[in-house]
This record gives C-alpha cells, structure tokens and sequence, in this order.
C-alpha cells in the first residue's frame, strides 16, 4: 500500500528547537538533541515500506547531515499563524498525492518503520495519543479532513480528546500511545526506549561534556 508519511519538522536550530529543555540544557545543546531526534525520524520514515516521505518544514537548515536526510524527502514549507494552522496546510499540501496521509512529527525518535507502517493501516481516520495528552500520529485517508484541526487548541493536556471529538463522524482507529519529547524527564526516557539511537548519542555525549 503506497501512503504520504507527512513529518511536521522545525530546523534544529540554537534558540528555535526544543527550547523547553532549557533548562538545562543550554540552547546549542537543545539544537543538537532535536538534530538527533529529527534524523532519528527521518531514518525510519525513509526506510518505511510504501510511504511517500513529505517534510513541512519551518526554518532554514543549516546542518549538512539534516540538508542531506532531507534530500530524499519531498520538502514543502510550513504555512500558517498557528501550529493547526500549519498541520492544515501542510495535509492540504499532500493531497495532490492523492493518497492516505500518516502525520507524525519530530518529537517520537524512537519510531520504527515497523511500527510506522502498522500505523498507515486504517480505513478513514487513526490517531495516536501521546502519554502527556496530545497526540503523536494522525492518519487521514484523505487529507483535506485535517481542516478540522484549525479549531483545535494545540499544545495542551486536552488537545488529544479534542481531536477525537473533531474527527467525529470518521470511524478512527487508535494507534499505540507513544511519550514525545517535551522535557528532560522524556528525553531521558525515550533515550532508554532506543538506546542505540542518534538521540540516546546526542544526550549521552552532553552528559559526558557536562561531568
């Protein structure tokens, strides 16, 4: 089955990525941590069977390692004053796949293609809580749904049941809940999940240069 794997990304870049692990990390450190996190992501979405990879991206990449993940990726820049702005935007801008659409976003480096491609087997809709509320994954077989999300309240410990309750009238499928990478305390958590990860690198090698 061919489906648009959508990622909604933000260029790891000191003082505009992951700025909620400051502190303590200091915002170099943080840029470095959502690096690895995006490239992490990047691997498995590439290596997903049947998916078409998709970035909306926000920002200017300045790393070469990023610049050259995203060169096997369809790039579309984020658009919109708001974050469910931006994910209406960026489904609207896939359905000229005309395919099914996987959202997922930057902050669940511990994603497999395994587990990615599970997830792309839906009949109109799925959804994927996260453990602090909100959402990880949202599928749509057709993208130009997620124009519900504009009245979504985004960020917030609700923002999960409030998009079930937007989605109403799809039969959704939930997926497995996931933990993103909102603080240290998840940080440190997924990096245990996938020790083997450039994410679980980027913290080790931080702890390392701090002792």
């Amino acid at each position: 089955m061919r489906f648009c794997l959508l990622v909604m990304a933000k260029s790891p870049v000191p003082g505009q990525a992951k700025t909620r692990l400051c502190p303590p990390l200091s915002l170099e450190e943080a840029a470095e941590v959502a690096a690895a996190s995006l490239l992490d992501t990047l691997s498995a979405v590439l290596a997903t069977p049947g998916a078409v990879p998709v970035v909306a991206l926000a920002g200017v990449v300045r790393r070469e390692d990023v610049r050259d993940a995203l060169a096997e990726c369809v790039v579309v820049p984020q658009r919109g004053a708001t974050f469910a702005e931006r994910l209406v935007h960026a489904h609207a801008d896939v359905a000229r796949f005309g395919m099914p659409v996987l959202q997922i976003g930057m902050d669940t480096p511990q994603v497999t293609p395994e587990l990615l491609g599970s997830c792309a087997e839906f009949g109109e809709a799925a959804l994927g809580f996260a453990r602090d509320g909100g959402w990880w994954a949202l599928g749509l077989r057709d993208p130009l749904r997620a124009s519900v999300l504009r009245d979504v309240p985004m960020s917030r410990a609700d923002t999960g049941a409030r998009t079930l309750e937007a989605l109403r009238g799809l039969r959704v499928r939930t997926l497995p809940v996931l933990s993103d990478v909102d603080t240290m305390d998840d940080a440190r958590a997924v990096a245990a999940d996938v020790p083997g990860g450039r994410f679980a690198a980027a913290l080790t090698e931080i702890a390392a240069v701090r002792r």
